[in-house]
């Protein structure tokens, strides 16, 4: 109608209207359509615990270390999502505030699907206040996104980890179990009790240790939510890695998951944060490390490069699949 000469010009312009109107639809309706193809995480509705370790870069990989749990922090409360540090290890070689370890239960159910596009390595460059030519270091913080285990025994049989179809499930038989004393500040208390707890997941040599609690039997629950999510998210890993394998050998090339060695990169001199994945740049580096929006843009951005790479291994194994039918 838009090419023929002999259509009516009113007709042409409500064409144009049209199509401009649909094409405008189209982003909305590829995302409707690719969330409607991907199946729901089995974690997606269930609050999260954040674990954060400083990795290489010494005194400046855990000063960003408290940064980024600041950061999660300040989100989770713009947010009004309830929050519980669990347990914190503060690093006493550095004279500003830094971390060796730190653990942030976020309760709020759905929390999971939300924070997992934060799991992997967070790298920073800047130039510390130590640093008496100007040089700028690269430094790097692990971040590890668990499903948080439901109080009580959970009556879905997938998320029950008395079921040993679960992916919770843990064999009591395949974990050693160590009381001992906490270390660390805490008075006589420490010091005189065998409070804490340190399991060990013999199959994949997995080691929680809590001590945060004056009891026992707390610190023993405790290790134990916190080994069962490890486990699971290691079973759901390996089960992402298949679908990896047999996107590889459908379509060939390298298949990107998004546990590389580093996920985003915080660069101070140039004020800006590049997410790896999704290849999002953003300016806003002091909204993001303060849990703004400019945070949950970024996040966003990586939930839609997982939609697409979700979308992609679905394909691919349709495609093998035929294959395979195709040479019976």
């Amino acid at each position: 109608m838009l090419t023929d000469p002999s259509s009516d010009a009113e007709l042409r312009t409500l064409a144009s209207q049209d199509i401009e109107a649909t094409t405008s639809q189209l982003p909305s309706l590829s995302s409707r359509l690719k969330n409607s193809l991907i199946p729901a995480h089995p974690f997606a509705s269930l609050p999260c615990m954040i674990e954060i370790h400083p990795g290489a870069g010494g005194s400046e990989a855990s000063l960003f270390a408290h940064s980024l749990l600041n950061m999660y922090t300040d989100l989770c409360a713009r947010k009004r999502w309830p929050t519980t540090l669990a347990s914190y290890t503060p690093d006493d070689s550095t004279h500003d505030t830094g971390l060796t370890d730190a653990l942030l239960e976020v309760h709020q159910p759905g929390a999971y699907d939300v924070l997992r596009t934060e799991a992997g390595v967070h790298r920073v460059q800047r130039v510390p206040a130590t640093e008496k030519k100007g040089r700028t270091h690269t430094s790097a913080v692990s971040v590890m996104v668990l499903p948080s285990l439901p109080e009580g025994t959970n009556t879905d049989a997938e998320l029950d980890y008395e079921n040993p179809e679960s992916d919770y499930y843990v064999n009591p038989a395949d974990v050693k179990s160590q009381a001992m004393r906490a270390s660390g500040a805490g008075g006589q208390h420490v010091n005189k009790t065998e409070s804490a707890i340190r399991l060990t997941h013999l199959p994949t040599n997995t080691v929680v240790a809590v001590q945060e609690e004056r009891s026992q039997h707390k610190n023993r629950e405790k290790a134990w939510r916190l080994l069962r999510a490890k486990i699971a998210q290691m079973r759901r890993e390996a089960r992402e890695e298949e679908i990896v394998r047999i996107r590889r050998s459908a379509m060939g090339g390298v298949a990107r998951t998004g546990r590389e060695d580093k996920i985003r990169t915080y660069n101070f001199s140039q004020r800006r944060v590049t997410d790896h994945r999704s290849g999002m740049d953003s300016s806003d580096l002091e909204g993001i490390l303060g849990g703004g929006q400019g945070l949950e843009d970024l996040m966003d951005s990586v939930r839609g490069w997982m939609s697409e790479e979700e979308v992609k291994a679905l394909i691919a194994e349709e495609q093998l699949r035929q294959q395979r039918e195709q040479s019976k």
